[in-house]
């Protein structure tokens, strides 16, 4: 696929067999893992076009699973690597980070948990799926704090006005870890191989607006134009 918002390919036999199509109109998904760093570095560029498909295109955040069931806490290879990404990211964005993370050599660095709690927010409250991502985002990369741990989680979901017990009585059900992992195939099946990813999909046509990171300003003029088509 290319990395334009031209909707001229079809969705992969894998999206057709778990019938990933969204619908008739426009729609644009976002693919993303709040504990991915360049998913936070495109912050700035993914508040742009929430606003610019506002009212033309219906929204949709799908959970990548960047790390998902990792149980192990990471060894120092895994710091430094971690860290050089976070210092990329800084400097290309200016997003705020706090590397108080990295003293702490007992973190285990799994990202199912804050997947899950987006999908039990957007289960619960769908138009808040997208502020508990942000969230979730900002809680652990620019004030330290560990969204793994479902407390942390649940009192995030009740700062953006999501009820904490509802919240944590899904966020602990069977249902909430089919959801999330349903998300996690869904990723796969549209061919996403990296995060963040936008993808914009039209009566059954997709087209990626983009594989990875990129700025808002290289993304504008296409997104409009198939926003206008």
């Amino acid at each position: 696929m290319s990395d334009t918002c031209k909707i001229d390919s079809q969705p992969s036999a894998r999206a057709e067999e778990l019938s990933m199509d969204p619908g008739p109109g426009k729609h644009v998904l976002f693919f993303g893992d709040p504990m991915c760093s360049w998913c936070w570095g495109f912050a700035p560029e993914l508040e742009h076009l929430t606003k610019q498909a506002q009212g033309r295109a219906q929204f949709h955040v799908v959970m990548g699973g960047l790390r998902p069931g990792t149980s192990e806490p990471w060894d120092e290879a895994m710091r430094g690597y971690i860290r050089h990404h976070w210092q990329e990211v800084q400097a290309k964005t200016g997003q705020p980070f706090d590397f108080t993370r990295f003293e702490d050599s007992d973190f285990v660095y799994d990202t199912e948990p804050g997947c899950r709690a987006v999908v039990t927010v957007r289960e619960q409250v769908p138009d808040k799926a997208l502020a508990m991502y942000d969230a979730l985002q900002r809680a652990f990369y620019a004030e330290n704090r560990d969204i793994t741990k479902p407390d942390v989680l649940a009192d995030l979901a009740a700062n953006i006005g999501v009820d904490r017990t509802a919240f944590l009585n899904h966020f602990h059900s069977e249902q909430a870890r089919a959801q999330v992992t349903f998300d996690f195939q869904r990723t796969q099946a549209f061919g996403v191989q990296g995060f963040p990813s936008v993808l914009c999909a039209e009566d059954g046509k997709y087209g990626f607006l983009a594989l990875g990171y990129r700025p808002y300003a290289a993304m504008r003029d296409d997104f409009r134009d198939w926003l206008a088509s």
